[in-house]
């Protein structure tokens, strides 16, 4: 782990990605207890430019942008996390079990992961989100999960399919040493690369399908976060205020600049476990 964090911060990309990454979870966790809650409703304040006491102006209540911008973040970065969690821990055992075990086993998984992958998601999440209205973060991750794991399932289960034949594997499978230990013990170590950009690219998939059913205003419009600033800005007409574009760009730029460190992250774990491109 040790040795992980120096190489990537000898790489501009992951030593930027990590360093955002780092920032944004501060901002997100620690942020509210010194900020606190946006303030009070003022209309009196209504879309205030920047100022010494707004830094980032006031929304359509007279209520403090940076305030909601610190506190908005917790909830979106939570259910990212554990939709990550959940997708690559499905994928990863799934996918191993369905290579080390093969025969019916592996031909159902590879008939499911077939169907998963021409589901189209969108309209799926939008669907299950408007029947079910998911208040709980554990469920909506786990709604997420289920339609992000069959392509890493799939990686997962062509890369031990080629592992298996290995020597050091024939020699633990020789010592009996049975099929966890061989699949989770002595295979997926060296998969730890594809694991872990796939556990931040999910990270990015589930922001960007909580913001947009956020916008359809299918999940309930409680608490403070960024898709909710975006859904109240649409819902009370602030485009067409010239003075809310402080309230409007800025969980934008939150979004944008979090996951454009997401992805400077995984383009550092790449250049870590990618011994071609670490050589270069």
């Amino acid at each position: 782990m040790i040795e992980t964090l120096r190489l990537i911060t000898r790489r501009p990309a992951g030593l930027i990605g990590l360093v955002g990454v780092v920032l944004f979870a501060a901002m997100s966790y620690l942020g509210p207890l010194v900020v606190g809650a946006p303030s009070e409703v003022n209309i009196a304040l209504q879309y205030k430019p920047p100022s010494p006491d707004h830094l980032l102006g006031t929304d359509y209540q007279g209520r403090d942008v940076l305030a909601q911008i610190v506190n908005g973040g917790r909830d979106l970065l939570t259910i990212a996390l554990l939709t990550a969690l959940f997708s690559t821990s499905l994928a990863v055992s799934l996918g191993a079990l369905s290579a080390t075990i093969g025969g019916r086993f592996d031909a159902a998984m590879m008939a499911v992961t077939d169907v998963g992958l021409t589901i189209p998601d969108i309209v799926v999440l939008v669907v299950i989100a408007a029947i079910l209205r998911p208040t709980s973060f554990v469920l909506l991750a786990l709604i997420l999960a289920l339609l992000q794991c069959w392509f890493l399932l799939r990686l997962v289960r062509a890369q031990i399919l080629s592992l298996k034949e290995r020597e050091y594997v024939e020699a633990a499978r020789s010592l009996d040493l049975g099929v966890g230990h061989i699949v989770f013990r002595e295979m997926l170590p060296n998969m730890r690369g594809y694991i872990a950009i796939h556990f931040i690219l999910a990270m990015t998939a589930a922001i960007y399908a909580q913001t947009g059913i956020i916008l359809l205003g299918l999940l309930p419009l409680e608490g403070t976060s960024w898709g909710l600033m975006l859904y109240f800005a649409n819902s009370q007409g602030a485009i067409f205020f010239r003075d809310s574009f402080w309230y409007i760009f800025s969980p934008i730029a939150a979004i944008a600049l979090f996951q454009l460190c997401l992805v400077s992250l995984a383009r550092g774990l790449e250049d870590v476990f990618d011994p071609r491109l670490r050589a270069a």
